[in-house]
């Protein structure tokens, strides 16, 4: 009964001290911006980033945005200066002047990205 008691109490410390570890997984993005916007308006997008686990031993290490296959925004962390939750947003303003592809990705430092997310921008005249 002890040795049991004793595992639970161990394993509970395991999960706390890593901070979830357990559950982690690939950093993944969602972008948010309007799919149809006028030439020459200046529009915000919004990147989210979700990533189950985050603590100072596993954590997402960068986010980048790609418009055009150019990139226009890139997010570096670290260990000391992580973001500042499992799921976090970031945002971007354009001016638009023609249709736009925008790409974006994030990166766990352990187990790598689910892949870019890309969003389609219409430009109207």
């Amino acid at each position: 009964m002890k040795m049991r008691f004793f595992k639970i109490i161990l394993l509970t410390i395991l999960v706390s001290l890593t901070g979830g570890i357990v559950f982690a997984d690939k950093s993944s993005t969602s972008i948010e911006a309007p799919p149809i916007v006028q030439r020459g308006s200046e529009i915000v997008i919004k990147i989210q980033v979700n990533h189950k686990g985050n603590n100072f031993l596993h954590y997402t290490n960068w986010l980048r945005v790609l418009v055009n296959q150019k990139e226009v925004a890139r997010w570096e962390f670290s260990s000391g200066n992580r973001p500042e939750g499992e799921i976090f947003t970031r945002e971007i303003k354009l001016k638009v002047t023609e249709d736009l592809e925008i790409t974006a990705e994030a990166n766990c430092n352990r187990h790598g990205s689910a892949g870019p997310t890309t969003f389609k921008i219409s430009v109207k005249d």
